[in-house]
């Protein structure tokens, strides 16, 4: 019997339980949207707006709270052939993801299901992202458009005179 169980066990041992949910955590931290199956999404959701809301807070017991439960990965680049060191996943989630939503009571991340299907077991999969994203994606859109068309309204002054 299964009785006051919380949680699924994704035909995992609780070791791999918890370094999955870590894995996609901090890859949802760092990526700002990831790309996993159903069962995975619904399973890291609500570790990673708890994540969230300790962020929130944003006072020493509470990073060192997060750094318990997620570890401090590094947020690396590759620059020139060369690996560079960005900063850490926890550093990330303090001073830019948790200042994102002070105004906001909770629902952090949102699940997407995608037409797509993975490759080997042909499982459906879903994007899991942080809400508020769009906004930012939007923003250099928009400008990108205002300079296209000044180009515009400059080729056709030209034309005219």
């Amino acid at each position: 019997m299964r009785h006051r169980i919380a949680g699924g066990q994704l035909n995992r041992t609780s070791a791999h339980r918890v370094a999955l949910r870590r894995n996609l955590a901090a890859s949802l931290f760092e990526h700002e949207t990831i790309s996993t199956t159903m069962p995975k999404a619904k399973h890291v959701k609500s570790f990673a707006e708890k994540l969230i809301t300790l962020a929130k807070k944003g006072d020493l017991a509470s990073r060192r709270r997060a750094i318990a439960l997620l570890g401090n990965r590094n947020i690396v680049e590759e620059v020139d052939g060369k690996v560079e060191k960005k900063g850490t996943v926890i550093g990330k989630l303090f001073s830019e993801i948790g200042p994102r939503y002070l105004d906001r009571a909770g629902g952090y991340t949102r699940i997407i299901r995608l037409a797509k299907t993975r490759l080997g077991d042909n499982s459906p999969l879903v994007l899991l992202q942080l809400v508020g994203q769009e906004k930012q994606a939007e923003t250099p859109k928009k400008g990108g458009k205002k300079k296209a068309s000044k180009k515009k309204a400059d080729k056709k002054q030209e034309a005219e005179e």
